[in-house]
Parts: structure tokens; sequence; C-alpha cells
């Protein structure tokens, strides 16, 4: 029985490429899905989606984020999502490309965001992952930080971390570590 299907598929696939055409690349579940996400994006004005790689491949692809208001203000940043096969059964993987001075994202990039990691659930969407990183961005929360030096300075000196957030963006040192301008 199982000869019996391997032989019809290797037929269908011998038709396919009789009349000159490729073989059509079977989508999996995942990319179904991004690709219904994708289509259905209802973004923030201050937030564009690129494919860098080209439209044939949707499971990577960057978010630019554009804050209008709040202390990045100004400011652009691109977070880059690698999308699982399995999606939407676990979260993208969401790293920011912009070293930024904030609670939420380390200096590496990782990013804390609770619907990329424990309340992740395939109901969620790319829509509602950029609209949560739109929301760090207006409003930083220095309870579940990532990058504990900030964090403390939002908490204990707003006016200080504004400071800070300012010569980050605009280039320049912030402590130890040297930004490069995001404005």
């Amino acid at each position: 029985m199982i000869k019996l299907f391997k032989v019809k598929e290797k037929q269908r696939e011998n038709a396919g490429n009789a009349d000159g055409r490729a073989p059509v690349k079977k989508q999996s579940a995942g990319e179904l899905r991004l690709h219904r996400d994708i289509s259905e994006l209802n973004l923030p004005k201050t937030c564009s989606i690129s494919f860098p790689n080209g439209k044939d491949d949707l499971m990577n692809f960057e978010v630019t984020v554009r804050p209008d208001e709040g202390y990045y203000l100004g400011g652009t940043f691109i977070f880059s999502f690698q999308v699982s096969p399995v999606y939407p059964h676990e979260p993208p993987k969401v790293k920011c490309k912009t070293k930024v001075y904030h609670p939420n994202i380390d200096l590496e990039g990782n990013v804390c965001l609770n619907i990329l990691r424990e309340d992740w659930k395939p109901v969620l969407n790319i829509n509602t992952i950029i609209y949560g990183l739109f929301h760090l961005f207006t409003q930083p929360n220095h309870e579940d930080p990532l990058n504990h030096d900030a964090a403390a300075v939002l908490r204990d000196n707003p006016k200080l971390f504004e400071s800070n957030v300012r010569r980050a963006m605009a280039g320049g040192y912030v402590g130890q570590t040297l930004f490069t301008r995001c404005m």
C-alpha cells in the first residue's frame, strides 16, 4: 500500500515536470499561516515590514519601528523575525538589530516580551507581536527587565533615563557602552 502511494506521488511529480514547469514546493502549515498573517497585517503607521531575502523567503523578515511618542520618539529600530515551520505552535524568534538602551531589550538584541515566551498562544499572530514591540517603546517596563541597569535608572530616575536614551539614540556612550546613531 505504501509503495502505491509513492508511485502515485512520483507520477504526479513527473506530470508536473512534463509541461516544462518547475515542481511546486509544498508549503508547510507554518508557511501557509504566516502568509495569511502577513496578508492581514494592520500595522501602526510608524511600523513597516520588509523581506531582505525576497518574497520567496517569508519565514525571515524585518520589522522597522519608529516610535511617534515617548522616550524613543524619533528613533528607528529594526527587528529580525525568524519563523519556524511549526508556527503558530511556537512563537517567532525576534531580535533587535539596532543596539538600544532599553530595559526590555538587552545589548545583544534579545527582547523581553511575554507573548514571545510564556504567554504565546497559537491564536496570536505577527500583527500582535509588532504591536507588542511598538508598545515596548511607548511604555518601557522596568519590572521585567533584560537590561537591569536601564531598568533601575528608569525606575529611580526617569529624567536620567530619558537623557541616556537620547544620548544612545544620538550615537553616544551610556556608561561604557557605545551606541550607534538611530535617529
